[in-house]
């Protein structure tokens, strides 16, 4: 990607998806990924958007740190950290792709219904065993549809954590599932060395729409944050499932 053409064509996928993830907390790699895998092979853009991903949850970690609960979302991040692998199995031995567009349907039939309900009665207090069983399911799903954070989201809705709850619950763990999915390439040495540059020409736009994504987030109010999740929870299964 040399030619100023392609450099806007990647700034503008950077960009947005950046923009989306700053302001919901995932889905990098379903709006990045709409225009990046139409214009890279998806040996070089898979682990860019990964690198790109891992950068975003690293900004968001650090301008929401005050909201930040480590503590609750360690349960959530062990029990991802178990199903990744299980997962990377699955990948290299059974045909995933029926999987993949049996949950993506799923995810767009549960966030089409949600869109017409009103949000559920605030959180109560869960057994850190599910919180885990949880995390677990979003390790195992996020190993084979690449969206680690949408049964964690789904769990947040269903018992209407507000936003700064659910992100300061949601993001260690998207970000957790991100790093051991990247490390594990590293090892493989499945990590193209054109990615980190294209990687480099994507910082600028990876920081102006981690920026204002932040931005929209802090002035976005609770109903108008639950429809920008269910919108992209439809969005996102939608692409998964066709």
């Amino acid at each position: 990607m040399a030619d100023v053409t392609s450099f806007l064509v990647l700034s503008a996928a950077v960009f947005c998806g950046a923009f989306v993830s700053g302001l919901a907390g995932f889905a990098f790699s379903a709006v990045a990924g709409a225009v990046l895998l139409h214009v890279m092979p998806p040996t070089e853009a898979v682990p860019l958007m990964m690198a790109c991903s891992v950068g975003v949850q690293g900004a968001n970690l650090w301008a929401l740190r005050r909201n930040i609960a480590w503590r609750a979302s360690l349960p959530l991040i062990c029990g991802g950290l178990l199903g990744v692998p299980i997962a990377l199995w699955l990948l290299s031995n059974t045909d995933s792709r029926t999987f993949r567009e049996g949950f993506g349907f799923a995810v767009a039939l549960y966030a089409s219904y949600m869109l017409f309900r009103p949000a559920l009665a605030g959180a109560q207090d869960v057994h850190r065993g599910r919180i885990a069983l949880v995390g677990f399911g979003g390790g195992l799903i996020g190993g084979l549809t690449a969206m680690p954070g949408a049964l964690p989201t789904i769990w947040c809705d269903l018992r209407g954590v507000p936003k700064q709850q659910q992100r300061g619950l949601v993001q260690p763990f998207i970000a957790a599932m991100q790093l051991s999915a990247l490390a594990l390439m590293l090892l493989r040495h499945d990590l193209p060395a054109k990615v980190a540059y294209d990687l480099v020409l994507s910082v600028p736009a990876l920081l102006a729409g981690s920026w204002l994504g932040l931005l929209a987030f802090r002035n976005i109010n609770e109903a108008g944050f639950r429809r920008v999740i269910l919108g992209l929870l439809l969005v996102s299964g939608m692409l998964l499932a066709v």
